[in-house]
């Protein structure tokens, strides 16, 4: 992240020589930097209500019912881990909490299972199939609750701030798919295969029954039924989903006997410290930004860059946001920001940009913290299986966008 910011300063300067922009580029600087602020301020009441909501379904045990729906999938995708052994718990936990936004919950869960994974990795220091595997699931970005993102929607004034809700569905949908089968098919080519190791356990999985995979295939199918009725009716269905998620959310807790009010106040509180802890980041990337923007040099990017994308229905205007966010959660949400505040919430641009952060991952910033903790330092076929995975997000993002919104 330091190389990012800096080059993007960098690249600002020598654009402000060239354009003859010197003053502008101070002046963006200050601007953005008192932005990054009013930002942040705005969205601690949206973070505080999505964090307390998602307190509530965490208690009411919706992690646990996520852990349930996946495991019969997960225990096929992974035959070299035993359903029963601890890593396999890990991975669940992981991958539920990751689907439901809870970050928090799912990082403590990433570690543990890779640390598991280690210990039947019979070459030390060299990742295992399933260890990429598992990587390329959580690169992937897969999500069902975009929420951060939603409030950022709101907070720029978006006239239907959950209308991302199916399009990122769908993009981070196909993203992990690709993610997974990039996984699988590079474990096979001998390039990275010579250097495998051999798992110290190899385990059948039992024959599957369908009554296991029945819950998972009604969500799946309610999710696509979702994404068929804003497709079919447009925002007369969009506008639901805000109002219906949050007492849904809140139902779930009171049927299940929780302490609802407590236990948002108690969630609630937890998203206050997050949104003022990201205060230095945006100020430092949205800084970086609103220099390389008041000195021209973005939208001379945009214009070289632009013809060659829109064949594929990216604009121009995102491809910086789609090159960060493989590297830096926080500076991806801070060019998402800026692009919401140049462009509008409801555009194009301001749709795609939504689904893009809410759908792909920080691949390198994940690769980095799991492979480090158990001290992998030959990750294989990781880094091309995540990138493939951030590739699909990408397309798959700008497609679902034309298709479910269409807008101009």
């Amino acid at each position: 992240m330091n190389h990012i910011f800096f080059g993007l300063i960098t690249v600002a300067m020598i654009f402000a020589v060239l354009n003859g922009t010197p003053a502008e580029v101070g002046q963006g600087a200050l601007d953005a930097a008192k932005g990054s602020v009013d930002l942040a301020i705005g969205l601690v009441g949206y973070i505080a209500l999505f964090l307390g909501l998602m307190k509530v379904v965490e208690e009411a045990g919706g992690l646990a019912f996520m852990a349930r729906l996946i495991r019969p999938v997960l225990v096929r995708l992974f035959p070299d881990v035993p359903p029963d052994h601890p890593a396999m718990g890990a991975m669940v936990m992981n991958i539920a909490a990751n689907a439901l936004g809870l970050g928090n919950a799912a990082t403590p869960f990433g570690l543990k299972a890779m640390k598991e994974l280690n210990d039947l990795n019979t070459e030390k220091g060299t990742a295992t199939n399933a260890m990429v595997l598992f990587l390329a699931i959580n690169t992937s970005g897969l999500a069902i609750l975009p929420t951060g993102i939603i409030g950022l929607r709101a907070l720029k004034g978006s006239t239907d701030a959950a209308a991302i809700f199916p399009t990122t569905l769908l993009a981070t949908g196909i993203s992990t798919i690709v993610g997974i089968s990039a996984a699988v098919f590079l474990s096979r080519l001998p390039y990275f295969a010579k250097t495998a190791p051999q798992p110290g356990i190899s385990v059948k999985p039992s024959p599957l029954k369908v009554a296991e995979l029945v819950p998972f295939a009604l969500v799946i199918a309610g999710l696509v039924g979702l994404v068929s009725v804003v497709y079919t009716i447009g925002e007369a269905a969009s506008v639901w989903i805000m109002p219906v998620l949050i007492f849904g959310m809140l139902a779930v807790g009171v049927v299940r006997k929780v302490k609802v009010y407590e236990v948002f106040v108690k969630g609630a509180k937890e998203g206050f410290d997050l949104a003022v802890m990201i205060i230095p980041y945006l100020v430092a990337i949205l800084s970086a930004v609103g220099m390389l923007r008041a000195s021209g040099g973005l939208q001379r990017l945009v214009g070289w860059v632009d013809p060659f994308t829109s064949m594929l229905g990216i604009p121009g205007e995102v491809l910086p946001l789609a090159l960060l966010r493989p590297l830096s959660g926080s500076g991806a949400f801070g060019i998402t920001a800026e692009l919401l505040e140049a462009h509008g919430p409801d555009t194009l641009i301001g749709n795609i940009a939504s689904t893009m952060n809410g759908s792909t991952e920080t691949t390198f910033y994940v690769l980095a913290v799991y492979f480090g903790s158990i001290g992998i330092t030959k990750i294989r076929h990781a880094v091309p299986a995540g990138l493939a995975a951030d590739i699909a997000g990408v397309i798959a993002s700008c497609a679902a966008v034309h298709w479910l919104l269409g807008t101009g």
